[in-house]
């Protein structure tokens, strides 16, 4: 019998030192950016219960919540409660029987948890950012994984807009430092919860951004059909496709809203609502040293959760979904019994940025490099001797590798090219007895003889 060959889960990846470096680049440059504006470093497990999770992502990203299995279903006494609990499965029902637990969606979510759990003990506003994989039973495609990293910046206890403002900074701040062309997004679910009051309620609110946050993907006609299938009639629809149409300059679609849900949209005395996230949008929009920022009406994020502001990062140039995201979440804590909390945050997709970076030949020249000394290994007693310089040089903050046996030099010389080394360093019979060495610079070729005490002062 033939054993299997190894594989991995369909949307996993496994990463090479090459491109763990290029991640790692990814992952300093938006740490250093989120600690620049005062945030502090948080984690929480990968598994989450399963009702703190469940209902907090729309009907859509709760079908995609990865679920873990209970222990012990696979034992004879729990046969038949297991068999039961896969038949309300598949009926569309949860049963705590069968799964309690699930691995974390998102980092929001978790955030949440831990504010909730910790309210008493935090000062606020408490600024966290969170580094860490989620995981979504997605349909795998390009720049689209079921195991990947999110890198979160949320700060929680303030209503302030000047934290959208910060947020929009940061976004700018790490794609400038990474040299990645960006258009921030903007908008406000209240303008969208005003739109769906002057199209038959708030309880239309769910149909409306569900429909509108596949504009991109399937286009306004099957945007607007989806619309009729969800409830709303043709004239409810025409007012969605007369909002979607609006364009412009941001200020523009500003007095265009501000037409929409007043005399035209919800009677003479306007639509409150809306009145208030376009407010909200002016205050970002016009404050002083807020980065360039797009107001895109079309914007949804469909997220059940956010509630006032809404982010979205697009990279200009390349073919790629969106590489960041978030909003204004004014009670997301209210949904673990405290009330009150508001927040604001945005998401860095690590991956999708790597993508970019890749496509766009983004990553510093010299990134993959490993070491800065390859010591050729020419003896026991030059070996000896090579490494105590090596250890000196470490001792100073250079990293530095011996060749692990004696060999031909065209042998090490191929391995300190493979390892992207700096420098060759030679110390044969002859420099043993000078005390020298020779260093050759294997970009360019060239060599220098150096004193041991000049090699470990440079």
């Amino acid at each position: 019998m033939s054993k299997p060959k190894p594989s991995l889960p369909q949307g996993t990846r496994d990463f090479d030192p090459a491109t763990v470096r290029k991640r790692r680049y990814i992952f300093d440059t938006i740490r250093t950016v989120f600690e620049l504006y005062g945030y502090q470093p948080l984690e929480t497990p990968a598994m989450e219960n399963l009702d703190t999770l469940m209902g907090k992502y729309g009907e859509e990203g709760d079908k995609l919540i990865f679920k873990i299995l209970n222990n012990g279903l696979g034992d004879p006494k729990n046969i038949e409660k297991a068999r039961a609990a896969f038949e309300r499965v598949l009926d569309g029902k949860n049963d705590p029987a069968l799964t309690e637990r699930a691995l974390r969606y998102d980092l929001t979510i978790p955030f949440a948890r831990f504010v909730a759990m910790n309210h008493a003990t935090l000062t606020f506003p408490f600024r966290r950012y969170q580094m860490q994989p989620v995981w979504r039973a997605d349909r795998p495609q390009r720049g689209r994984y079921r195991e990947f990293y999110q890198c979160d910046a949320d700060v929680v206890g303030s209503y302030s807009l000047l934290n959208e403002v910060e947020l929009a900074s940061i976004y700018y701040t790490a794609f400038q430092r990474m040299n990645i062309p960006v258009e921030i997004r903007i908008n406000n679910r209240k303008i969208l919860a005003a739109l769906a009051e002057i199209c038959g309620g708030a309880g239309k609110l769910v149909d409306i951004t569900v429909a509108i946050d596949k504009l991109d993907k399937i286009g306004i006609e099957k945007v607007k059909a989806e619309l009729v299938d969800r409830g709303l009639n043709l004239e409810q629809v025409r007012v969605i496709e007369q909002y979607l149409a609006l364009s412009g300059s941001n200020a523009e679609k500003l007095t265009a809203l501000k037409t929409l849900f007043g005399a035209n949209g919800a009677g003479t005395a306007g639509n409150e609502t809306g009145a208030k996230g376009i407010a909200e949008l002016e205050t970002i929009l016009t404050y002083p040293g807020v980065p360039p920022l797009v107001l895109d009406l079309t914007l949804a994020r469909g997220l059940n959760y956010y509630t006032g502001t809404i982010f979205e990062v697009k990279a200009i140039g390349v073919q790629m979904g969106s590489i960041g995201g978030g909003g204004r979440y004014d009670d997301l804590t209210g949904t673990f019994g405290v009330p009150g909390i508001p927040g604001v945050g945005v998401s860095f997709g690590v991956d999708r940025i790597y993508d970019v970076l890749e496509e766009l030949k983004g990553f510093p020249k010299d990134i993959d490099t490993a070491i800065e000394y390859l010591f050729f290994n020419l003896g026991e007693a030059e070996a000896k001797a090579a490494f105590g310089l090596m250890q000196q040089l470490r001792a100073k903050g250079l990293s530095a590798e011996l060749y692990h046996e004696t060999a031909k030099f065209d042998k090490q010389f191929k391995y300190a090219d493979k390892k992207g080394a700096h420098y060759a360093v030679i110390l044969g019979n002859e420099e043993l007895s000078t005390r020298t060495v020779k260093r050759k610079q294997l970009s360019t070729g060239q060599q220098e003889t150096l004193t041991f005490e000049q090699l470990i002062n440079p």
